[in-house]
Order: structure tokens, then sequence, then C-alpha cells
């Protein structure tokens, strides 16, 4: 049995799921974005509670702190995940002539760049300050953009690698580092005390909401046949 090619449209389970997928988290989204900009008193006080007791920690462990900080500001940080896409587009382009899967991945993951910009303008939530700040950020903190990015990129990635039928120890090595990579960028940005837990939150809800309306995109691009991966 041959795989899809690259430049071959989704199966139409693959659309309904993310069709349904989309629905879900727009939901999911558009509640937090609604509390998040009416400082919604519950998840303030949450929210509080929880980056006083990791900025505590921060402070206490110097050396765990510094680790996230090279993690966060070089491993994770947003430039570093636009290059991984642009590597992969490259590589789309050079080996497997599939022109039009690139542009879609630079269309999403712009598309995740303008929402995360237009978001953090309108609802302009101000970052946590600390008398002993162990790192600092610019910006407005709603939604995190470390955390939408890194969600927007390997989402997109481990999407192509599946729909595609990468061999199981690929599949299994990407999925790891894409787990570990956006669960962790989304920590280490509340333990630098740098975002507020439901920023972080915002950041992956809307980051998989950008993939999962990219997916049923992907099937009306003018695809051509391409061998296997």
């Amino acid at each position: 049995m041959h795989s899809s090619s690259v430049d071959s449209p989704p199966r139409q389970p693959e659309h309904r799921t993310a069709a349904r997928s989309a629905g879900a988290l727009a939901v999911c989204s558009a509640l937090l974005l609604t509390l998040v900009a009416a400082r919604w008193g519950p998840l303030i006080t949450v929210d509080g509670d929880i980056s006083r007791t990791t900025h505590r920690w921060a402070v206490n462990d110097p050396d765990t702190t510094q680790v996230f900080r090279v993690l966060t500001d070089w491993v994770w940080d947003p430039l570093t995940m636009r290059i991984l896409c642009a590597v992969a587009m490259v590589w789309l382009v050079w080996r497997r002539s599939a022109w039009w899967t690139a542009l879609w991945l630079a269309a999403t993951c712009a598309l995740g760049t303008l929402l995360q910009q237009g978001l953090k303008a309108a609802v302009d939530r101000p970052r946590p300050v600390w008398s002993d700040p162990v790192d600092s950020a610019h910006y407005a903190a709603f939604p995190s953009g470390h955390a939408l990015t890194a969600t927007v990129v390997f989402g997109l990635l481990l999407w192509l690698l599946h729909h595609h039928g990468a061999g199981h120890v690929l599949w299994r090595t990407a999925l790891t580092v894409a787990t570990l990579s956006v669960v962790g960028v989304g920590l280490t940005r509340i333990w630098l005390g740098v975002h507020w837990p439901s920023d972080v939150l915002g950041g992956w809800l809307l980051g998989a909401l950008v993939v999962a309306v990219a997916v049923p995109v992907y099937g009306h691009l003018p695809h051509r046949r391409r061998p296997p991966l």
C-alpha cells in the first residue's frame, strides 16, 4: 500500500475531524478570551496564585531558571519556530516540488502571527510585574506568542507527517519532540513570570485552532500528484 503524496489532498474523514475540532477550539478560545478581556475575578485569582507560586520557585532555584531562559529564548523562541518552518518549506520545494504545501505552511504561520498580534493589541492585558524579576518581556500578555507559535508550527509539521505516512520511528520521535516543546515552552513562560497561566492556555488553544482551520483549507489547494514520502 502506498502513502499519500506530499501534494495530495487529505481524506474526507480528516476534513470532518478537523472541522469538529475547529468548532470546539473556537468555542473554548472565545470563552477564554471573553473571561480574560472582562478580567473575570476567579480567573484573575487563579492566575495570580499560580504565578506567585512559580515565581517564588524561580527566584529560589536560579539554576533551573537559567535553563528555562535558554530554552525559551533560544530553543523555543518564535523566531526559532519560524526558522524550523522555513527549513521544512525549503525541503518541500527542493526535494518534493511541493510548492502549494510550502505556501500553505507559510500562510498558516503568518495567520497565526497576525492573530497573535491582533489579540495582543485588542486585549492589551498587562504582564505580571515583580519586585525581583528573573526575566523580562515586551508587549501585551494575552495570548502567549511563544505558546501559540510553537503550537502552530509543530501542529502543522506533525499533521503533514501523519497524513503522508511517516515511518513509525520518525512519527514517534517527532510526536515526542513536539509535545515536549509545546508544553515546555508554555511552562517556561509561566515559570519565568512573563505570562499568566491563562495567557499560555490561550496560546495553546488559538494555535490549535489555526491548525484545525488550516487542515481543511489544504484539501482545496490545486495539488499535484507526487511520489510518497
